[in-house]
């Protein structure tokens, strides 16, 4: 909830911001105090309260208090703070484990369990699956591909523009794609997606919720992270994309069944002989 007030602060009005700054430095006093303290100590009024909760989705002001006290409860910390230069090495773990929890929790929190549902279906009856990414995304491409080949799917990641586009005109319905990227700007990325659909394939998207590349997939995973690309690579981002690639890859696995288990098994003798005791 509080990292759900940080990013609306743009959205609201000039007087419901004042609640979400109170909420955001004080969220334990707010989760406790009646109304008429928080509208004094946000020198606006009563109903303005009201609308703030009503502006992040909530019924009312013990629905916002129940979801901020929850959010405050689950032992993570709201992490509103980046690197400085005087950082220990302490200081520097400790911002960017609490950050990573906190993503991956609002992440968990916010995923589409429908969505989710049908992704696996369409991933656990595929032909073959391909996975699209470039750059950071090229990564989490990579380690789909290692992730679902095990599982007897035909796979392969692309990281390559030209060979995702490629790749892309010559699937056929059945056939799946996971298309990876954080922004979901990218346009050699968006125009291979196109092509997938137009072939017939269904495409997962994973990507951010206000996208263009959201509105042009089968079905789309959001990972709505509050990284700023244009000043540094997502951390942040590839890891939740990890843990979403993580989730398809086990429901897919489970929806296969028990035949699944002979096949890992025989690959897990064969890798035996290639390790040290």
């Amino acid at each position: 909830m509080l990292e759900k007030i940080r990013s609306s602060l743009d959205s609201l009005s000039k007087s419901e911001r004042k609640v979400a700054e109170l909420a955001l430095a004080q969220p334990n006093l707010v989760a406790n105090a009646p109304i008429a303290h928080i509208a004094e100590l946000s020198n606006v009024s009563q109903p303005t309260v009201i609308r703030f909760c009503r502006s992040l989705g909530c019924a009312g002001l013990q629905d916002f208090k129940l979801r901020l006290t929850r959010s405050l409860v689950s032992g993570v910390p709201y992490v509103h703070s980046t690197v400085m230069p005087g950082d220990s090495a302490h200081d520097i773990a400790r911002k960017l484990f609490d950050s990573n929890i906190s993503h991956l929790m609002r992440c968990r929190n916010e995923l589409d369990t429908d969505a989710l549902e049908r992704a696996i279906n369409i991933l656990g009856h595929a032909h073959q699956i391909d996975v699209y990414g470039q750059g950071q995304s090229g990564a989490v491409a990579i380690d789909a591909q290692n992730k679902f080949f095990r599982l007897g799917v035909p796979t392969m990641s692309y990281t390559d523009p030209h060979m995702h586009g490629m790749s892309a005109s010559m699937l056929k319905p059945g056939d799946a794609v996971i298309a990876i990227s954080n922004s979901g700007r990218t346009l050699d990325l968006i125009r291979s997606v196109e092509i997938a659909r137009d072939a017939g394939a269904d495409v997962i998207g994973i990507t951010h919720s206000k996208s263009p590349m959201a509105k042009r997939c089968s079905v789309c995973l959001f990972a709505d992270t509050m990284e700023d690309p244009d000043l540094y690579s997502p951390m942040i981002t590839r890891i939740v994309h990890l843990v979403i690639i993580d989730v398809l890859a086990v429901g897919v696995a489970l929806k296969r069944g028990p035949e699944l288990i002979d096949q890992l098994e025989k690959m897990k003798q064969s890798l035996k002989e290639k390790r040290t005791r």
